[in-house]
């Protein structure tokens, strides 16, 4: 579809008008926890944002669009999840305080913003000229799906190391010993120092450009729509920082939720190669609807997470069973 300029700017605007008013509202006055009341509030909140957003598509554009949105959402938000787990992993590298911790994830949420919209532009306009590109994601997606089954198959953990910006600044600035509240730099005996703080946020942000090199391919194989992307990717990225601290634990249960996510991600890959030879004129070259991506998405995710769940709560019986365990 093509969306007027009108409809960008005021979607933009509407954004950041809720965005400000959750900034007034959480971040105002002295650093503090955030509570589970508040966070229950809030993701609650932007899903049904999200969700009032997606029937106002169907209505004005119709079940395709609406049906691109919602598989374009729920992948995103799934995807944001799982990228929850390395944020927990840096906050905990970090020893961030709990009270400064919706700050840090405040400042990567909006790199995140900004990075995909300069990612979601730059695609679109390359894909609008190299057909090929689809070829080019649907393979990359493949091979991200293949990496994630293989290094839990393995055994092996997440975890987060540290890369070259990180490295660079560390080395580059002095840096104090403590977090100085919020601040991100210090004045000490006339000289200016950088604290964690800093060197916390570069992390979040360099890891989030990181996480839109699999985000935003995955996308583009669900909806080739720039403002669908866009808004898909904005709606699940709000809220995000609310999840965080209401997943909470659970995050650690969610032993299941990285194999779901390869599943999704290697559907999406051969989705786009699919429609990649059917553009081509390939006949035996399915196209595949958005009906049939929305109800594997949304099944995919739902399966994976009560597994997760069952898992859980298998091992924890088993733990209070066992005597071992209880050593």
């Amino acid at each position: 579809m093509v969306v007027p300029m009108w409809a960008w700017i005021a979607v933009i605007a509407g954004l950041l008008v809720v965005i400000a008013v959750d900034l007034w509202i959480v971040d105002r006055g002295e650093a503090r926890e955030f509570s589970m009341k508040q966070a229950s509030f809030w993701v609650s909140f932007y899903v049904v944002l999200a969700i009032a957003f997606g029937i106002l598509l169907w209505v004005t554009e119709g079940s395709a669009k609406a049906g691109e949105f919602f598989a374009g959402y729920i992948t995103e938000y799934s995807l944001s999840v799982d990228n929850l787990f390395i944020f927990f992993i840096i906050m905990s590298r970090f020893a961030v305080p709990r009270a400064y911790q919706h700050k840090v994830l405040l400042v990567g949420i909006m790199l995140a913003l900004v990075m995909r919209g300069i990612f979601i532009a730059l695609g679109a306009a390359a894909l609008t000229r190299f057909s090929w590109l689809f070829y080019v994601f649907g393979a990359f997606l493949l091979y991200t799906a293949y990496n994630i089954v293989r290094g839990h198959m393995k055994g092996e953990e997440e975890e987060f190391k540290e890369n070259a910006l990180l490295r660079w600044v560390r080395r580059a600035f002095p840096t104090t010993n403590s977090y100085v509240g919020t601040k991100i730099t210090v004045k000490i005996d006339g000289k200016r120092m950088v604290t964690p703080m800093l060197i916390v946020m570069v992390a979040i942000g360099t890891t989030d450009l990181l996480f839109a090199l699999d985000s935003i391919p995955a996308i583009f194989g669900l909806t080739k729509d720039p403002f669908i992307v866009f808004t898909a990717n904005a709606f699940a990225l709000m809220g995000l920082r609310q999840l965080y601290f209401l997943l909470g634990g659970l995050l650690e249960r969610l032993v299941y939720i990285s194999y779901g996510l390869a599943f999704i991600l290697a559907f999406i890959g051969v989705k786009l190669v699919m429609e990649a030879l059917h553009a081509s004129h390939v006949s035996w070259a399915p196209e595949i609807p958005i009906s049939v991506s929305l109800s594997v998405i949304g099944a995919t995710m739902v399966i994976t997470t009560v597994a997760s769940l069952l898992k859980a709560r298998s091992d924890l019986r088993k733990g209070k069973e066992s005597p071992a365990k209880q050593i």
